[in-house]
């Protein structure tokens, strides 16, 4: 249905007008109704019998129900049609284009590339979860939590890796991994995030990670050429890019050889339209053209990407924050082109652009807003203050011990230039008891800011969605006492109260069952088909009977609350 001009898969209808053939379709599991459909390939429509005893059939009937017919199915490859004699590289083995031994195929977790494994130089199939070919794998140099980097003979043998050193090699919250996983979306989601909010800061870029709004560490491009791009992250890495808030030119990533553990380099080769580079092209509304680039006629029709700032880019652009890692709305790709960079390399230019219905952080408008939802300040990860004021108070430590020997040694020196006079008395008040007090400097201690409770009140239009939802008021009054710094800690508190025990989501289309606990229809759908006719929260039963409405007061709550959450559901 996404692609109306091509054949699809067979689905139920009801005919609403003849010429031109409209109907109503019945998608998905759930027999979702779409109105308003033009059927294109008439010819294939087939009428669905009403079933009828074979002693009651009438010739015509007879006729009907046992004249075979070839349906007609999509085309799985568009190169090689289907052709089981042709060698494919699309739907076949990458590397030989070979169809056959699929049992010896293995299958990329990234671009869904099929490989034989004999092809690949292996003998038996890879046990990873998930598995990446050769030309999506990444050497992941991420230390992870509890985990140590694999490194070479070389690197193993420095000091950085034996730890004989007392320096602090990286062991801070910078390179650990995520804590936690955003479950509001999908990794593949394109648009904003429900529960976050334009303006919304985080210190450390594993934070945006975790929210969900960008997925990848390190990388500023997430996405691939098959899906497109659905967010980035600007932190200055090229000196021409213009940024000017709502629109920035945006260079591409590749042509630089980062060996021995450099995170920039100088130009060294082309850049090519491929991963990363393709999902930013993907993402513009106009044919894919990895030679000339393209410009899109409508570019809001472009694919959302969500736009982070991050304060490396404050070297660039009067728009970066100053401190941590901002999200500034949807953009979207305008045009992008390929040009000659300042090394003499080609690379790929983008020009994006704003299209967000929220005012940007920097106008005064989107200030206001921030101000009034209680998100300005910088949200740091659990702990970080006190591990920070534990720092402090070691170093405060040391720099104190070091002072006293310091002094020691001095009163030291001063005792044995003394006692080398020849005929001298010492005199009587001169106490050999005497300690000589260091003047120790005093150590700047970290101390963090707590932050004001109950900054943060939900707006009247969010009240009163909450009061319309009679059934669950309950829930609803604990929401409304809970005291909040700011608006990201109630979405986190609601999507904790209303969320769905069989698919640990926020409720989507919301049944609130008699004894009162929400569950998503689909999911109740799928229990009732398995003949499970009970409360998935404390096993009440429903009965076979049970009609499950759909709670719309609690769906519109909560799409008040997170815009757009059921987008993609």
């Amino acid at each position: 249905m996404s692609l109306p001009d091509k054949r699809g898969l067979w689905l139920t209808a009801k005919v609403e007008a003849v010429r031109p053939l409209v109907c109503t379709v019945y998608a998905g599991v759930d027999l979702t109704p779409v109105p308003d459909c033009v059927i294109i390939f008439q010819e294939e429509v087939m009428r669905v019998e009403k079933p009828v005893k074979v002693t009651n059939r009438t010739a015509k009937e007879k006729k009907e129900m046992n004249t075979p017919v070839a349906r007609k199915h999509p085309e799985k490859c568009e190169t090689c049609h289907d052709s089981e004699k042709k060698k494919c590289k699309d739907c076949g083995c990458r590397k030989c284009g070979g169809k056959g031994e699929q049992d010896q195929q293995v299958m990329c977790d990234e671009c869904d590339g099929a490989y034989h494994i004999k092809c690949l130089g292996m003998k038996v199939l890879p046990e990873e979860d998930e598995w990446f070919c050769p030309e999506c794998k990444n050497d992941d140099d991420i230390v992870k939590a509890g985990e140590k980097l694999k490194v070479g003979k070389k690197k193993a043998k420095m000091i950085s890796t034996t730890g004989n050193t007392k320096r602090d090699w990286g062991k801070g919250f910078a390179t650990v991994g995520r804590s936690k996983e955003c479950k509001v979306v999908d990794k593949d989601h394109f648009g904003p995030v429900p529960g976050v909010e334009v303006g919304m800061n985080w210190f450390f870029r594993v934070q945006i990670s975790e929210e969900g709004i960008h997925r990848p560490h390190v990388a500023g491009i997430a996405g691939t050429a098959k899906n497109g791009c659905p967010s980035l992250v600007l932190s200055g890495g090229y000196e021409d890019d213009v940024d000017n808030g709502d629109e920035f030119t945006y260079t591409g990533s590749g042509g630089r050889d980062l060996s021995g553990n450099k995170r920039t380099a100088e130009q060294s080769s082309d850049q090519e339209l491929t991963r990363s580079n393709g999902a930013l092209a993907v993402n513009c509304a106009c044919v894919f053209d990895d030679v000339n680039g393209g410009k899109a006629d409508d570019w809001k029709k472009g694919k959302p990407i969500r736009v982070v700032r991050g304060y490396k880019g404050a070297k660039h652009s009067k728009y970066a924050p100053e401190l941590g890692n901002r999200y500034d709305g949807i953009y979207k790709v305008v045009k992008y082109w390929p040009e000659k960079g300042k090394s003499g390399f080609r690379v790929w230019r983008y020009l994006i652009r704003r299209d967000d219905p929220a005012p940007a952080p920097w106008t005064v408008e989107g200030k206001q807003k921030i101000e009034e939802g209680g998100y300005g300040d910088v949200s740091y990860p659990d702990g970080y203050h006190e591990a920070q004021a534990e720092k402090e108070k070691e170093k405060a430590a040391k720099e104190a011990e070091k002072q006293r020997l310091k002094e020691e040694g001095k009163a030291m020196g001063k005792d044995n230039k003394e006692n080398k006079g020849k005929g001298k008395k010492r005199k009587a008040d001169d106490d050999d008891s005497a300690v000589v007090e260091p003047q120790v400097k005093k150590a700047k201690i970290f101390t963090e800011e707590k932050a004001p409770k109950s900054k943060f009140k939900p707006s009247a239009d969010i009240l009163k969605a909450m009061d319309a939802d009679k059934l669950n008021s309950k829930v609803w009054e604990e929401v409304k006492v809970k005291e909040y710094s700011n608006k990201k800690e109630m979405t986190e508190f609601v999507e904790s109260q209303f969320g769905c025990i069989i698919c640990q989501d926020i409720v989507f289309q919301p049944v609130t069952t008699p004894c009162l606990h929400n569950v998503c229809k689909p999911c109740l759908d799928r229990s009732f088909k398995a003949e499970v006719f009970s409360c998935s929260s404390c096993r009440g039963d429903l009965g076979k009977e049970y009609t499950k409405p759909v709670n719309t007061d609690l769906r519109d709550a909560l799409m008040v609350i997170f815009p757009g959450y059921e987008t993609g559901r």
